[in-house]
């Protein structure tokens, strides 16, 4: 697995997001493991991504399985058998040269552009694992148009939070892995 995490993975794995459930925490868990066992994990070579992580967990006492996941990516961020860096160029803050859609990126919330930027830097080799982010939903298709992959680990779940928080829209079906 050659993958990009959004910080929500982490934070679920850390029992940090109150509505997932215990399911989710589970997968969100397994694919932290698989990314340290046998994936690789792309970040920005501008440590964009890297800051968020530090940003919302902690490495330097680890409680949860995502600060023990950052520690590793500390550990790691220089091993190119485990972690690749793409290189990123930002416009201005939130904005990014290689988002492939200039129209989305209007839409697309301004924290979360710098998973695009990155995904799209790799050339549509990295799939972006999404837990609980339902607004995700909305936007996956324009990105598989551009080749950008976003798998929704907990699929349940957002599906559960895009009804509560969008209850007078049809809910986007789900992209097919």
């Amino acid at each position: 697995m050659r993958a990009i995490l959004d910080t929500n993975v982490l934070l679920v794995a850390n029992h940090k997001h109150q509505d997932a459930s215990e399911e989710c925490v589970e997968v969100c868990v397994e694919a932290l493991n698989e990314v340290q066992s046998s994936g690789k994990l792309v970040i920005d070579d501008q440590y964009l991504l890297l800051e968020e992580y530090q940003h919302k967990t902690n490495s330097k006492s680890p409680k949860g399985v995502g600060d023990v996941f950052l520690k590793w990516l500390l550990q790691n961020q220089a091993n190119s058998e485990k972690v690749i860096q793409v290189s990123v160029t930002p416009l201005t803050c939130d904005r990014f040269e290689e988002f492939p859609d200039s129209d989305l990126q209007e839409r697309f919330d301004p924290p979360d552009r710098k998973f695009i930027a990155v995904a799209a830097a790799d050339e549509g080799r990295s799939t972006i694992l999404q837990a609980a982010d339902c607004k995700w939903l909305d936007w996956w298709q324009a990105l598989s148009q551009h080749k950008i992959k976003v798998h929704f680990i907990c699929p349940d779940d957002v599906c559960r939070f895009y009804d509560k928080k969008f209850p007078e829209k049809a809910r986007p079906e789900l992209p097919q892995l």
